[in-house]
């Protein structure tokens, strides 16, 4: 069969080449309704698929961005994604997705990959080892954004939480309702991972302020598949925590199957308190208190921090933009007598 061109159209529709690219390029603006009804008829009669790589060479943008993300499984993850696929739907853009599940070198060939398909720009959920990689956008000047997590050294627009705050809000309640021997459930604490790092250090400074000590032995710090067996430990002790404060999701769903597998009721026995407020935190018995990220806000800053430095192709100055965590107060935190 003939390929049908651009030609073909413009033919059918008694219209200039040009003024079909106007109309596939939505540029409008001196084109009358009737013209573009009869553009749209053509196109549809025809069958007509615009040549994208052909269009992608003659305007160097392919109209991709690329998103590398650490692990998808996150409800952080997937509402930021959501956030910046509707940005990009807006802008006509197209979004390749990438998971990592944090593997510097899966991190490596993705972002390699990436820039050999000529995406227009990267949102990435940093691994943080890929220093020079980082280093060569940012020389370039290759649109960039970093979310949930910075590089140092690297500027780099980055999104955040305010780790700190959403520690303190979660320490902060705990001990306004009675609590004093609280503990923290976390992933393995490494450096390259901020908001682990800050949401600790958040977590002893919040403690610091009211006056409690901080028992290293409260903190359980390790794989997600040994989390059971690290809180396993903790409560054969002769004093173990009064409540525990889950930095992220993953860790959330770890204790709650801990304590359904020991009997261990909450609130009456042990209070909890997490990071991310999951889709079920509303309907679990109790209802469970939760730190909400505001994750649709940060996914379309992500995005509108890329789009800005896509579209001005200039000397870009970094932006640092932390987001405020809210408390939501529900029943897995109760008032001790």
């Amino acid at each position: 069969m003939k390929q049908i061109t651009m030609a073909d159209v413009a033919k059918l529709a008694n219209v200039s080449k040009s003024t079909v690219s106007q109309y596939l390029n939505k540029r409008y603006d001196y084109m009358s309704e009737e013209t573009k009804k009869r553009i749209e008829k053509a196109i549809d009669e025809l069958g007509y698929q615009p040549n994208f790589i052909a269009r992608s060479l003659k305007q160097k943008s392919t109209a991709t961005i690329g998103v590398i993300v650490f692990n998808i499984l996150h409800m952080l993850t997937t509402q930021v994604l959501r956030a910046i696929e509707d940005v990009c739907q807006e802008r006509d853009f197209h979004v390749i997705v990438c998971n990592t599940d944090d593997d510097p070198e899966k991190e490596k060939k993705y972002i390699e990959m990436l820039r050999a398909k000529q995406v227009d720009g990267l949102i990435i959920f940093p691994t943080g080892k890929n220093l020079e990689l980082y280093e060569k956008m940012a020389e370039e000047q290759f649109p960039l954004v970093f979310v949930d997590r910075m590089v140092p050294g690297i500027p780099a627009d980055a999104i955040l939480l305010d780790n700190h705050k959403a520690a303190a809000l979660a320490v902060n309640h705990l001990v306004e309702h009675g609590y004093e021997r609280i503990g923290i459930v976390a992933p393995p604490i490494v450096p390259h991972v901020i908001p682990r790092l800050e949401r600790i250090e958040g977590f002893k400074h919040a403690l610091a302020e009211k006056g409690l000590p901080v028992m290293e032995e409260y903190m359980v710090g390790m794989e997600i598949s040994r989390i059971k067996e690290g809180l396993t430990q903790l409560f054969s002790s002769d004093c173990p925590p009064e409540a525990l404060f889950a930095i992220n999701d993953l860790t959330l769903m770890e204790i709650l199957n801990f304590v359904k597998d020991n009997n261990i009721r909450i609130p009456d026995d042990l209070a909890l308190i997490s990071i991310d407020d999951v889709p079920f935190s509303n309907i679990y018995t109790p209802t469970l208190t939760t730190i909400a990220q505001p994750t649709f806000e940060m996914g379309k800053k992500a995005a509108e921090r890329l789009f800005m430095q896509i579209d001005q192709k200039n000397e870009h100055h970094q932006q640092i933009l932390r987001f405020p965590p809210t408390l939501i107060q529900r029943g897995s935190v109760k008032q001790r007598t």
